[in-house]
């Protein structure tokens, strides 16, 4: 990619805020997911990777995380198998003894131009990966959470405003916004809070790899800030809602950094 995304937290200085903290973050081989993983290493935590198939993203995370002086844990495998999301929160487990964060971050989009162009099969594997996948490994994790857990769910502005071309992801992104709220309310009395992010325009390997060179080419600059952000500037908003130092009171909440765009309601 040119640019290159900023995603591993390079000029980042941690504060303890997850001393020895055991995290799991899903799609954390690039990306948001990449500059979340080393931001919690930072912050002294032990981070489980989880990726689809890009080995050597994968390591060079692990990479940052062990920089840190920090354990890190890779799981290679689909979110939209059930199954594997099963796996995945039990090798955390097995590896680190509990689960302090979840981060279920791993998506796909594919755009369309055309709605009546929509197949079914790209529908199925929107929602397999982005509401099934984040609802089985949520769902695995829940007896595992440490009192005191915090969930962070990735959503999307899209969600917030919909997309012309990404309806089946604006939607799929929509329903986990929805599923934060009502976790949040179910899981209230074990003090395990449930939060999402739900980021604007920003650089990552999916937006070259998914769009067309179109689109790719002035990516980001309808924001009213006028680019897109880098991964480092958003991985600190995770940050804030896995640390119970900064946001203990909060849950059910969606946070969305969008370069300045305000969002009605």
């Amino acid at each position: 990619m040119e640019p290159r995304p900023r995603d591993e937290m390079a000029d980042y200085t941690g504060r303890d805020l997850l001393a020895d903290k055991k995290a799991l973050v899903s799609g954390g081989d690039s990306g948001i997911g990449r500059a979340v993983s080393a931001a919690f290493a930072k912050e002294g935590a032990d981070v489980a990777i989880g990726y689809l198939s890009e080995d050597a993203d994968a390591e060079h995370t692990a990479d940052l995380v062990h920089r840190a002086g920090r354990r890190s844990l890779l799981i290679r495998g689909d979110v939209a198998d059930e199954q594997h999301c099963i796996d995945m929160v039990e090798r955390t487990v097995r590896e680190f003894g509990r689960i302090d964060v979840l981060v279920a971050h791993a998506a796909t989009q594919e755009p369309v131009s055309d709605f009546a162009e929509l197949s079914t099969e790209q529908l199925r594997r929107t929602y397999e990966v982005n509401v099934f996948g984040v609802f089985w490994t949520l769902r695995a994790a829940a007896p595992h959470l440490a009192p005191d857990a915090s969930v962070i769910v990735t959503g999307s502005v899209n969600a917030l405003r919909g997309n012309k071309s990404l309806i089946d992801y604006a939607t799929s992104k929509a329903a986990v916004h929805n599923l934060v709220y009502s976790l949040a309310q179910h899981y209230m009395d074990e003090g395990i809070r449930v939060n999402c992010v739900a980021p604007g325009p920003v650089w990552t390997p999916l937006i070259p790899s998914t769009l067309g060179e179109q689109k790719v080419e002035g990516f980001g600059g309808q924001a009213p800030i006028g680019r897109a952000a880098d991964p480092d500037e958003i991985a600190p908003s995770y940050v804030f809602f896995a640390s119970n130092r900064l946001s203990s009171y909060y849950t059910g909440e969606v946070l969305a950094p969008t370069g300045g765009e305000i969002q009605a309601g």
